[in-house]
């Protein structure tokens, strides 16, 4: 299996990508998703995050809206992209991996995917709250709304 490095310039593309074309912008069409809002006190983010499991605990879809900064859009959008088709577990896995990146602990970088763009976050401390707060509310969803309880 090949390997590369991922470079900054290949982080802010990715980063740049989400932010202008997010995937998974919107508000749900349909019934049967769990939402919750959340803001920042230092930022501009204000956003609703919105997940829907199927019947065995599996995303079935996971959504964002609202007013956010670049970091924040981005790492929201590739979090919907990453969420889609886990399990439960798996999901609050790929959370924790996520925060232990940013928190510069040892992670699992193999289920990172984009999400690896926002390695070098800590760097700004200002900003782990910008890449976090989609990723904090979905955890709380995940966390309210488990069918392994």
């Amino acid at each position: 299996m090949p390997t590369f490095e991922l470079t900054p310039a290949m982080m802010r593309e990715i980063i740049m990508d989400h932010y202008s074309s997010p995937r998974h912008k919107c508000d749900p069409e349909q019934e049967g998703y769990v939402s919750l809002h959340s803001a920042s006190v230092n930022c501009i983010d204000d956003i609703n995050v919105y997940l829907k499991l199927d019947d065995k605990g599996i995303v079935e879809d996971a959504r964002w809206n609202g007013v956010a900064c670049a970091i924040s859009t981005a790492s929201s959008d590739i979090l919907c992209d990453l969420l889609i088709g886990k399990n439960e577990k798996d999901a609050l896995y790929l959370n924790e991996q996520f925060h232990k990146m940013l928190h510069e602990e040892p992670y699992d970088s193999s289920v990172l995917e984009e999400a690896m763009a926002f390695m070098n976050t800590s760097k700004q401390a200002a900003r782990i709250h910008c890449a976090t707060i989609g990723w904090d509310a979905m955890e709380q969803l995940l966390k309210e709304h488990r069918h392994d309880r």
